[in-house]
């Protein structure tokens, strides 16, 4: 193994730990700082694979955008420092199974067609080729992508306004 395969394997164990730890803790504060640390190490592993543009636009858009709005929300809210519920069982089998599913699947793609050993030359674009591309109507063109990330951020926003929604107690 080389340096290249150990810095790989490092930043994907941080990528799952993290991810890990954004679904399993139970105050929700905490669950959206490493929701936020799983992002960063994606973008991380995009630094490392030399797509220096697409890190960035991660980071803008995921770390900047949608995990700093789901803070702001956290922090509107009134019982913002509280656990979340314990998870029902039905709710813990059916995680588990789905998991378990898509390890099996992933392992079965993986068995079918494996992993083609290619000898490739670093590829160089231009940022400006990069956005053309994102925003070209023909037939190789990104623009649809582009519109669905708005459209993402826009669910972010909804997300975060129905969580900060103060709710009214009826009185009896």
């Amino acid at each position: 193994m080389n340096a290249s395969v150990i810095i790989f394997y490092i930043i994907a164990a941080f990528i799952l730990g993290a991810g890990i730890l954004a679904v399993t803790t139970r105050k929700i504060f905490r669950s959206a700082i490493w929701l936020l640390f799983s992002l960063i190490g994606i973008a991380s592993l995009y630094f490392w694979m030399q797509v220096e543009f697409v890190a960035a636009v991660q980071i803008v858009v995921y770390v900047g955008g949608i995990v700093v709005l789901i803070i702001f929300s956290i922090f509107l809210t009134q019982k913002s420092g509280d656990e979340m519920p314990k998870p029902l069982k039905n709710r813990s089998i059916f995680s588990a199974l789905a998991v378990l599913f898509g390890f099996a699947f992933t392992f079965n793609l993986i068995k079918q067609y494996g992993f083609k050993q290619i000898e490739s030359t670093p590829f160089e674009v231009k940022v400006s080729d990069i956005g053309n591309q994102m925003l070209s109507t023909t037939e190789h063109g990104f623009v649809l992508p582009f519109e669905v990330v708005s459209i993402l951020l826009l669910a972010a926003m909804i997300g975060c306004i129905v969580i900060a929604m103060k709710v009214k107690h009826n009185e009896q």
